[in-house]
Parts: structure tokens; sequence; C-alpha cells
């Protein structure tokens, strides 16, 4: 990669964020024929998160070796040096199309806008530009996502110091070099974590418990085993902190079991620990609100954009990938899903310098039984015509089960899994005979196997089970 060389210039691809969506997209923009490409990035460097996370289990499916995080970055950091890709850092993006200024300003029209009907216009601020406008014909969003916290969950007690999300706690130990506690609960059992747990727990504090809300844990099973068993700290099904005790620093938390329907504490049933840190791993939520400013429809169970298989938006030419359109467990899945964003996006990008073609009709992929949502949303008429592969997550656990894809109450096929669980993506290549028979649209179904009824659509060759990291 080079530094942003003109940014008065209309570039084929922006892409909004350097972390490993905003990385892989680039790439595959590049391999695909797009020279114009400029990443925007507003940390100091590229890798987004990966930095800060030092723990191997990266890389098995893309580089077919076992890598950290910074390792994994480093990766796509060379394989970008060899190409003219531009990056810009230290810079903020603060609208999409809907905030530019008009030629009102320039003695022009009311309403006018400034930028032409083949681009995208990128509003940025940084040291190094101020406050000035991109132009893009394609724009890929790649922001990740950002951590729940305390105020998003409603923690009662007092408002001490040494609550923090996991995180922030991972950052402050593996690139500041911090201490965060010595006596630490986890709430929450996602992957950060329960990775957490291991490594304070090799800095020499003592985790006490993870406490989770619900009767299953939020992470891998992979980091269940490796972070929590393997150093003997208690996990806590169906328990949640019921009260913060300190004034200025952490002193205590009191736990409780919760009803297993109502998730209300049960009276009766608090334990007292005496810590000093609370870590908060209480689920992440993609960064849309550049997504929402620029007026493009989200999806309400994933928090993310509606796309279709070349995860481009309703907005033509504006494309998600990433944490940002739904949450990964794996970082090779996120590469893997912005890989086919940018090459898309250079297709497109292609077209608007030849003869634009039009949109072709598009049908909805719906959630539903035990899945809880299902990307993409949409598939093209186009898109039909090939494979394609779909994403999406369970509610529940549920030992062995099945995916069923229908049409018009008309089952196409089903997939038998042997294990489902929330904290794992699913994700699942559904052949282009398959899609060739939907009608008017597609619904994919998730249903234990005592409730299914399998029959000549079953599809006889399941996909291995995916690795964990």
């Amino acid at each position: 990669m080079i530094p942003c060389q003109n940014p008065d210039r209309l570039y084929d691809v922006i892409i909004v964020g350097a972390g490993p969506a905003g990385l892989a997209a680039a790439l595959a923009a590049w391999e695909e024929g797009a020279r114009d490409i400029l990443i925007c990035e507003r940390a100091a460097e590229a890798g987004g998160i990966l930095g800060q996370c030092i723990h191997n289990g990266f890389g098995l499916e893309i580089f077919r070796e076992e890598l950290t995080g910074p390792e994994y970055a480093g990766r796509y950091l060379d394989l970008l040096a060899d190409t003219r890709v531009e990056l810009l850092t230290d810079t903020m993006v603060i609208g999409i199309d809907g905030h530019e200024t008009t030629e009102l300003a320039r003695g022009g029209r009311p309403g006018t806008m400034l930028h032409a009907p083949d681009c995208h216009r990128v509003r940025v601020t940084g040291s190094s530009l101020d406050c000035r406008d991109l132009r893009a014909r394609a724009v890929i969003l790649a922001m990740g996502c950002r951590e729940r916290s305390r105020g998003g969950i409603a923690l009662p007690g007092s408002r001490p110091s040494g609550i923090l999300t996991a995180g922030a706690a991972q950052r402050y130990v593996n690139i500041e070099g911090w201490s965060v506690g010595r006596r630490v609960v986890i709430l929450g059992s996602g992957d950060i974590g329960l990775i957490m747990a291991r490594r304070l727990t090799l800095e020499g504090a003592q985790v006490l418990a993870c406490v989770e809300l619900l009767p299953w844990s939020g992470g891998l099973i992979r980091n269940i085993v490796q972070c929590l068993n393997d150093y003997d700290i208690p996990l806590l099904l169906g328990h949640t902190i019921t009260a913060v005790h300190g004034r200025r620093r952490l002193e205590a938390v009191t736990v409780s079991a919760v009803d297993p329907r109502s998730r209300r504490p049960l009276p009766g049933t608090e334990q007292h620990y005496d810590c000093d840190t609370l870590l908060l791993s209480v689920g992440l939520i993609p960064e849309n609100e550049l997504t929402r400013a620029a007026g493009i429809p989200l999806d309400e169970r994933t928090r993310g954009a509606i796309v279709d298989e070349n995860m481009e938006t309703a907005t033509p030419g504006i494309f998600a990938c990433g944490n940002v359109l739904h949450v990964h467990d794996l970082v090779d899945y996120v590469s893997a899903e912005s890989g086919r964003t940018g090459r898309a996006a250079a297709r497109y990008a292609l077209s608007r310098k030849a003869t634009p073609t039009p949109r072709s009709g598009s049908l909805m992929v719906l959630p539903a039984g035990e899945l809880s949502y299902v990307v993409p949303q949409r598939l093209t008429r186009s898109g039909l015509a090939r494979s394609q592969t779909l994403y999406g997550r369970v509610r529940r656990p549920m030992p062995e089960a099945y995916l069923v894809l229908e049409s018009d109450g008309v089952v196409l096929a089903r997939w038998k899994r042997e294990r489902l669980a929330p904290g794992e993506m699913i994700r699942l290549n559904v052949p282009a005979a398959i899609l060739q028979q939907a009608g008017g649209s597609l619904e994919l179904r998730a249903e234990p196997a005592e409730s299914a009824t399998p029959d000549r659509h079953d599809v006889n060759r399941p996909a291995a089970m995916p690795p964990e990291n």
C-alpha cells in the first residue's frame, strides 16, 4: 500500500475501515482489476482489532496455518504491499452521500447535489485532509463492530472504577502493558471474555468466575475448553450480576441465578464475590451509524445492512462486509466474505466506466424456525444461476438439527447438522441447481432433528465442521 496520492480524483473504490474486512476487500478489488482504490482508517495504522489479538488460532482456513492476530493482519499487509492501493490513516469518515453540501453555497440551484450521478461522495475529516469530500464509483463499508457497554445492559449498582469491557481490557494488557486487576469476575461468555479469562490468568490475576445469563455459552466450544476448563475457571450458566459494590474502586459483586423463562433474578440465590475488576463480554454491535445516516435500510435482526449475494446494499454502488454487516466468530469467514465483496465492488466500479447495467430483480431470503437471521437477505435473479453461501445463527443449541431451504412452501433441500449453537455461525453452501428451483421467495429454517421428517430432498453430503479460533 501507499499513502493517499490525489484525494481530489475519482476513485474506483473507497473502503471505510482498514481492519480484516477492509484489507481483504481491497486486495480482492485490486485482483479484480480496480486500480484506483483508497482505504480510509480512523486509527494510526491498518489492521483493526487484530493488533491486540495476540492469541493464536487465526488463518486456519485462509492461509492453512495457525497465526496470531498481528501475524494474520501482517499477511494481508504484505500482499497489499505489492499493489498501489492507497491508505489514509488518522482519518474519520463522517458521512456518505447524504452529507454533501449543495450548489447553493456556490450560487447554484437549491437542492442540487455536487456529486455526479455515477459516483458516491464520502466526507472525511483528519489531520492531513481537514474536512473534504472524496469521490468513488463504489464504496465498501467495513467499519467492524463495537462492544455493548454497561449502559446497554443496565447493570445495577454504583459506578466505581474497575468496570470495563473485555476488549478494552485486552488492549490495556496486550498493547499498553497495563494490569487491569488482581481478582476478576467476567459477565458474559462471549469469545473475547473467554480469551481474556485465560490471558489474565497467565498474567497472574485470579479469575473468580465467568457469569452467563443464558443457559448456554455465547462463545466457541474450543474457547470454553481452552480458556476456562483448562484453568479451572467456573462458568455459571443461568446467572447474572444483581449488584455492584464499591465507591471509588470496585470491591465486590453479587451474582444471582435467574429464572430460565423470564430471566429475572431468583431471590435467595445470591453469591458474593470480592473482586476489584469486572469485565463485560455481553455482545457486539455492528458500527452502522454511517449506514443509517446514509439512508441505507438495516436488518433489525443483524443490525447490519440488507444486502444481496454481492453484499451490495439497497443503495447501488454501496457494499458492506465483515462485522459491520453481521457479527462473525471467525476472522477467516470475515476475509472470505470481504473478498467476495471487494470483487463485486470492483466489477461494479469498472462497469460504471463503461455502460452501466440495470439491477436485476431479486427475491428475499427469510429466516424461520430456530434460525435468528440469514445473510444475504436477498438474491438477485442473476445470482440464482450461481452457487451461493448463506450465513446465519440459531437461537438456541441443538445437538442434532436440519437446515431446510423452502420456496413458496415447497422444500428444495435439507442439510443435516450434527450440532448447531448460537456461538458458532452457520455457513451453508447452496448449489445453483437448488437455487434455480426458487419461486417468489426463499426461506431457510433450522429445526431439531426429532421434529423434522427427512425425505428425498435431503442433501447427503453435509459440510465439514468449520475450524474454530
